[in-house]
């Protein structure tokens, strides 16, 4: 078993917990309230823009050329899906420049820029595979009868969409190349995943 199929088995709990919380079984079925949407966008937006940051962080201290080049590729992949926030951001009413990130998003996103500089890239990689391997799982659970016409049906085809699996596999290629088998990985991807878990409440409870 590679490690990054070993980090996403041992999180199963993780996982599962995030596909079945109300604010993802929302956006599946329609029924999510505008404003909790509204509100994640925002947060989404910001936790975006640190997710980029760290990708280009890790492109820096890369050790080759290869490293250095998928993990700039991966920065200019989130550049396009904040483009998708911004069409959000004006469908839904919501100011992208006048975002105050949440508790659970600074958590998130000071401790992704965190182990960025104070991390190798391996250990890098591996803190930011968990949102890119959920997302993925989420987006194609939720297509798996085939993507909805409701309000939503744009998030749920982003992410179960042909354009967005390579982005996570070469994420995780990057934690197979670059990561260490041990309890700082394995503590740290899983705190990432519950960091994702937490993300979905906050937006849930607004």
């Amino acid at each position: 078993m590679t490690l990054s199929n070993e980090l996403w088995t041992a999180n199963q709990d993780l996982v599962q917990a995030c596909l079945e919380h109300p604010f993802v079984q929302g956006i599946g079925g329609g029924s999510l309230e505008e404003r909790k949407f509204a509100y994640y966008v925002g947060q989404d937006a910001f936790f975006l823009e640190a997710f980029a940051r760290a990708y280009s962080i890790a492109a820096a201290k890369s050790p080759d050329w290869v490293g250095f080049t998928t993990f700039h590729a991966l920065a200019g992949g989130v550049l396009e899906e904040l483009r998708l926030h911004e069409s959000y951001a004006a469908k839904w009413g919501v100011d992208l420049h006048s975002i105050q990130p949440g508790g659970a998003t600074r958590r998130y996103t000071d401790f992704l820029l965190a182990t960025a500089w104070s991390g190798d890239v391996g250990l890098t990689a591996a803190a930011m595979s968990p949102c890119m391997r959920l997302y993925a799982f989420l987006g194609e659970q939720l297509a798996i009868n085939g993507i909805p016409h409701h309000r939503y049906a744009d998030w749920i085809r982003t992410y179960s969409s042909a354009d967005f699996s390579p982005l996570t596999q070469q994420l995780e290629n990057l934690v197979e190349n670059y990561a260490t088998a041990n309890t700082l990985t394995h503590s740290t991807y899983r705190y990432a995943m519950f960091c994702e878990q937490e993300f979905f409440q906050a937006s849930w409870m607004v």
